[in-house]
């Protein structure tokens, strides 16, 4: 691997990936195959909010080896069923080493697929967040000019928390909004910018 002028790093395959996604195989086939692609589907977008939430303050890398177990222990994160767990859930998923077993995380994880099935009078999850996308998308040269935070980010967090979701800061918004398209962050030169079909490169 060498790093290409601008702060990517260009891998064996010849394609150029940050620093981020260019060593550990599994975060390579994350944002090679995944990560900034749309979402567009009320489970996955669901699932994305909860991941989001549980990674806070963790690294992704923990989030994402732990996925599977998060999808067996939240029934692969179908709104329903997860609205209907009760305090007995709540603490049978305490008990759980292959989630990240904290217990606000794990009742908003609840809270938010209640909030979720609420939305569907209002048009729906998908509906509603994706109405925050901006009318323009980060150009990063570099992973220092990635920004952390925007103005659609902070306004989807109060809109989201005025209807009742939790764990749902502007920070993790925007991740969120990165993960699932919304907003390109990949560098200029990454083999990706672009391709997720909602912006151009």
């Amino acid at each position: 691997m060498t790093p290409a002028a601008n702060g990517s790093i260009i891998g064996d395959d010849g394609l150029a990936r940050p620093a981020w996604a260019s060593v550990d195989p599994m975060l390579r086939d994350y944002y090679d195959n995944e990560w900034g692609l749309p979402v567009r589907d009320e489970r996955g977008l669901y699932e994305r909010i909860s991941l989001e939430a549980f990674q806070a303050g963790l690294s992704w890398a923990t989030i994402l080896r732990k996925r599977p177990a998060f999808r067996a222990a939240f029934s692969d994160f179908h709104p329903e069923t997860v609205a209907a767990f009760t305090e007995a859930d709540v603490e049978r998923l305490m008990l759980d080493a292959g989630i990240v077993r904290n217990r606000l995380k794990i009742q908003a994880a609840i809270t938010n697929a209640r909030a979720t099935l609420a939305l569907r009078d209002d048009g729906g999850l998908v509906d509603f967040v994706w109405r925050f996308q901006p009318t323009s998308t980060p150009e990063p040269a570099s992973l220092d000019q990635v920004p952390t935070t925007s103005a659609e980010s902070v306004a989807l967090s109060k809109a989201l928390r005025k209807k009742g979701f939790a764990f749902v800061g502007p920070t993790t918004m925007f991740a969120l909004m990165e993960a699932i398209g919304m907003v390109d962050t990949h560098l200029l030169d990454s083999h990706r910018r672009g391709t997720s079909g909602v912006w151009p490169r």
